[in-house]
């Protein structure tokens, strides 16, 4: 007898931001049952698939989710009670059909892909088998061994993740020729200790904890979190680019004014070449290895320019640029525009996107970095999500914060029951 969808329930819960976000529950005619708990963003690009929320000013500011939790429990468990379940991406070409628009904007890419991970969450319940092991039997394109991805961590942040404390959103480690996880990790604590350490002493005021979990120290320029972080580096006992180097998040299309960019906090503008000769500096002065979204999402001139000038030597990361989309993603891989992806789940709104646009950088030559949102909940999936795909790199925000560490968690688990390596960077 073939399994099948019985039932699909859906509910409004709270991310680590306090907004509503759908979790959803998908039922198996052998009685296995999954469910899973969806992202949500808070620098989020023009062209992510749709987050539908209500919109109603009294309810949760506007942020409410209940009409997509109703299309989980109205359409989309209508149209699938008694569809077979065991092609994953048959259902999620079901469901992209049902809502029927470039964007998701009909259903909500929240409802889609709450559903479509949860359905992956029931397999691996039937299955009695670990969801990395399903994902990665449904949707890979090639048979490499699976391999833990190397942890990119936040450290300071600023931008909309800190209250645009300062422009650029994030700076963050990455740790080097560590050969287990738990040894990286330990490293990384170590330098997030020392970078509070090195705050308190020099009298920079503390904005809070950013929503990622990393500091948000109040500076005068965004250069200050790369010398903060060289200095903590060191002061864990690690040496930069050797034992640790420095990732930035730049998040530029969140400070583009006019065709330029406004850096408010340092009381200057610059254009595309400004910015370019901007981030070479700072990568001649700095264990500085990744840069994400160095330039505006539409700024693909400038990219282009970005990747000639940068694109040997450093890891130039497409987030808005690309937003896990497999059309935007081979217009980079035509123009030469970046050399590795973000990948975010609820940007394409299905896991069989998600795959699509994954398989199809690694295919390209370009690296893949799996990534969690601003707003997170204790859902684990990711980690899985990481390790079916074996991703270069996996970006869940600092290690402080219960929604952060449930990845990292997970990720230490699969490391001690299967024996996982983590590569080197």
């Amino acid at each position: 007898m073939s399994l099948t969808i019985t039932d699909i329930r859906a509910w409004e819960i709270l991310d680590s931001r306090g907004n509503p976000t759908v979790a959803a529950q998908v039922m198996l005619s052998d009685g296995s049952t999954g469910q899973a708990q969806v992202p949500s963003g808070a620098s989020t690009g023009r062209h992510e698939a749709v987050e539908l929320r209500d919109g109603d000013p009294h309810y949760y500011a506007g942020k409410g989710v209940q009409r997509a939790v109703a299309n989980v429990e109205g359409v989309l468990a209508h149209e699938l009670r008694g569809h077979t379940a065991t092609e994953l991406p048959a259902v999620d070409r079901r469901m992209l059909a049902l809502d029927g628009t470039p964007s998701k904007s009909r259903l909500g890419a929240n409802a889609l892909l709450g559903v479509s991970c949860a359905l992956a969450r029931a397999l691996a319940a039937s299955a009695r088998r670990p969801l990395w092991q399903i994902l990665r039997e449904q949707f890979r394109d090639t048979g490499n061994g699976a391999v833990l991805p190397v942890p990119m961590v936040n450290i300071l942040s600023g931008g909309l993740h800190a209250g645009s404390n300062i422009e650029f959103q994030d700076f963050l480690v990455i740790p080097r020729g560590f050969a287990k996880l738990a040894e990286a990790l330990e490293a990384v604590v170590s330098v997030h200790r020392a970078a509070r350490e090195l705050l308190v002493a020099n009298g920079y005021k503390l904005t809070g904890v950013a929503d990622e979990g990393g500091w948000g120290p109040n500076l005068e320029t965004n250069e200050q979190c790369a010398e903060i972080l060289t200095q903590a580096i060191a002061r864990a006992g690690f040496k930069p680019r050797i034992d640790m180097s420095i990732a930035i998040d730049v998040a530029a299309s969140h400070f583009l004014e006019d065709g330029r960019y406004r850096l408010a906090r340092e009381n200057r503008v610059l254009d595309s070449q400004g910015m370019i000769e901007l981030l070479a500096e700072w990568c001649s002065r700095y264990s500085i290895v990744s840069i994400e979204d160095g330039l505006a999402e539409d700024d693909w001139q400038g990219w282009k320019k970005l990747t000639a000038t940068l694109g040997t030597s450093v890891q130039l990361i497409g987030d808005d640029l690309f937003a896990t989309n497999p059309e935007r993603l081979r217009r980079g891989i035509r123009e030469g525009a970046a050399n590795a992806v973000l990948v975010k789940m609820n940007q394409i709104g299905t896991l069989t996107g998600t795959f699509e646009v994954m398989n199809l950088a690694r295919n390209a030559g370009y690296r893949l970095i799996v990534s969690a949102r601003s707003g997170e909940t204790e859902d684990s999936f990711l980690a899985d999500l990481a390790v079916a795909a074996a991703a270069d790199q996996i970006k869940i925000g600092s290690i402080t914060r219960s929604e952060r560490l449930a990845k990292y968690n997970r990720l230490l688990e699969l490391e001690q029951i299967f024996g996982l390596s983590l590569p080197t960077f």
